[in-house]
């Protein structure tokens, strides 16, 4: 599903709700977080209303559109704008607005939400199929006909709506998916079971809330030895999906059902289409399916996560903060809502709350390193080296055995330690790093830089160097790492070739464009390297480096020593 992703606010909410939203979207949008522009009038609150769509800001645009609205109450667009406005930050007023434009897409999914829940799922039924057989409605148009149907108890009919979507097409381990759930509903294990293995045999390893719902029903399907080796994998992994390995909440799964009714099924679907939509490109489409998964689910742990980060992703950190605060302490996924509710908490600048958050997290789960391994990267986040490292060293020692997927936290240890001028620390833990992940074009240009900076293993580093660039030649900071080796080898034509690379992908670097200077003045070229020096100067070189490069600008360079080598 994610090769679906539609630009913004294309089909479904721009041709079904928002059909004018980006018109005259090229004119200069204001800064509404903060302090809002003073508005009056209808129209004036309209504007408003639209400009805080475009910048995600969710609550002022409901309030401005919702106040249009009451000065203009029969201005179908208005209505239309409403809606959305209100469904994305989650009111109560987007069910009396979508009685007013039942046949809009959206509109009609919010109702028949709301006829699930009062049980009236052939009313529900209806509405699903009465939805659009193009852009996004296709894929969710199937699914939730056939939740509808299981709704009404007619199993048999949900599960052959399905079933030629499971046989082929690009997504057929999605709808593989939803027929195994309906299947375990209805009591047929041996049928959700060979679902499952469908699903699992058609795609990439699952996401963690998909693999308890794939691993509960393995294990009422008698395959407990499956389902453990699936939750494993998770548990060994870096991400945060791995916390989820020392919370206990597996041994639930055999009992209780993730998805264990009709409706729980149909905010599955949402929230699965809002998962695969999440990107820069798609907040509003991601979060008007988590608000749709948050109707029929209200603290459901999963939804709240994306819809969490689907505001994270366009700055609103109150507003995703403020959703996540509306969990269930006894959801199994409370941990890492709790270490999302921590990032954002560094994110808004109030460490102390994220600090006492992640240490409680770290108590309440002593086999879990992530806590202290996300505290430490807060610490190494404000240059806080000592307590970073102390931090990392807290979580290392939590791991045991490293695996391949440890190695970002030696890597950010080994960064914490270098910047703490405690380098042979440093060294081995980058060395350790990639010794797990040897092809981590990051600790290659980390290491190799390092020893080009210290004059040491520099054949060796400009190898490592260009490896790293061959894995990400469009990174400004390692193509200047490798003009820099290249430099200090005495090859001063091609550093030059690299370091104007590197400037123009890291323009607003003061470390690349200082060394483009250096290698100018190598060069002859006095006058470019001035220039280039005072524009380092101009953006704000770190410590100790804004008196070197007026020096240099005063005086020039002095000729360089030979190039050492050593191993």
């Amino acid at each position: 599903m994610a090769s679906l992703v539609p630009p913004r606010r294309h089909w479904l909410l721009a041709a079904a709700l928002l059909s004018a939203c980006a018109a005259g979207d090229n004119a200069e949008r204001p800064a509404l977080r903060g302090a809002a522009p003073e508005v009056t009038g209808a129209f004036g609150s309209y504007l408003a209303g639209r400009f805080a769509t475009n910048e995600a800001d969710t609550k002022f645009a409901a309030d401005s559109l919702l106040r249009a609205l009451r000065r203009d109450p029969s201005e179908p667009e208005v209505i239309q704008r409403a809606f959305i406005a209100t469904l994305l930050d989650g009111r109560s007023d987007a069910a009396r607005l979508a009685r007013v434009i039942p046949n809009e897409p959206l509109a009609a999914m919010y109702l028949a939400g709301q006829d699930a829940q009062a049980g009236r799922f052939d009313r529900a039924e209806q509405r699903f199929r009465a939805l659009p057989n193009q852009g996004l409605s296709s894929l969710l148009k199937p699914l939730l006909v056939a939740w509808a149907q299981q709704g009404r108890g007619q199993t048999d009919a949900a599960l052959a709506t399905l079933r030629p979507l499971t046989e082929a097409g690009r997504q057929r381990g999605i709808y593989a998916l939803h027929a195994a759930m309906i299947a375990d509903i209805a009591e047929r294990p041996r049928e959700a079971e060979r679902l499952v293995r469908l699903t699992l045999a058609d795609g990439p390893a699952p996401s963690l809330p998909l693999a308890r719902t794939m691993a509960g029903i393995l294990m009422r399907a008698g395959q407990q030895a499956e389902a453990d080796r699936l939750l494993d994998r998770l548990g060994r992994g870096q991400d945060d999906a791995g916390l989820f390995a020392d919370t206990g909440g597996r041994e639930a799964l055999a009992t209780r059902r993730v998805v264990a009714s009709a409706t729980e099924g149909m905010a599955e679907a949402y929230l699965g289409l809002a998962t695969a939509l999440r990107g820069p490109q798609s907040g509003e489409f991601s979060l008007a399916m988590v608000r749709l998964a948050l109707q029929l689910r209200p603290r459901y742990g999963p939804a709240l996560l994306a819809g969490a980060e689907a505001l994270s992703d366009e700055g609103q950190y109150e507003a995703a903060l403020a959703l996540l605060e509306r969990a269930d302490p006894a959801d199994p996924f409370a941990p890492l809502l709790a270490l999302r509710r921590a990032g954002l908490l560094d994110r808004l600048d109030k460490l102390p709350e994220a600090e006492a958050e992640l240490r409680r997290l770290s108590a309440q789960f002593p086999r879990a390193f992530q806590p202290m391994a996300r505290l430490g990267d807060m610490y190494r986040g404000r240059q806080n080296w000592p307590p970073a490292i102390a931090a990392y060293d807290a979580a290392i020692a939590r791991i045991g055995v490293p695996a391949v997927t440890h190695w970002p936290i030696f890597y950010a240890r080994g960064i914490a330690l270098e910047r703490a001028k405690r380098w042979p620390e440093a060294e081995a833990d980058f060395q350790r790093a990639l010794s797990l992940s040897p092809e981590q074009p990051l600790v290659l240009n980390y290491l190799a830089y390092s020893w080009v900076e210290l004059g040491q293993n520099l054949v060796e580093a400009r190898r490592m160097l260009e490896r790293a660039v061959e894995l990400r030649p469009n990174d400004g900071n390692i193509a200047d790492s490798l003009g820099w080796a290249l430099y200090k080898l005495g090859d001063i034509p091609g550093a030059v070739r690299w370091l104007e690379k590197a400037v123009e992908l890291e323009s607003q670097s003061s470390v690349i464009n200082d060394h483009l200077g250096d290698a100018y003045w190598a060069q002859g070229r006095r006058r470019e390297a001035l220039f280039q020096w005072r524009r380092a100067l101009m953006l704000g070189p770190e410590g100790d480096e804004g008196p070197k490069i007026e020096a240099k600008i005063a005086s020039g360079l002095a000729p360089q020593p030979a190039a050492e080598t050593r191993r």
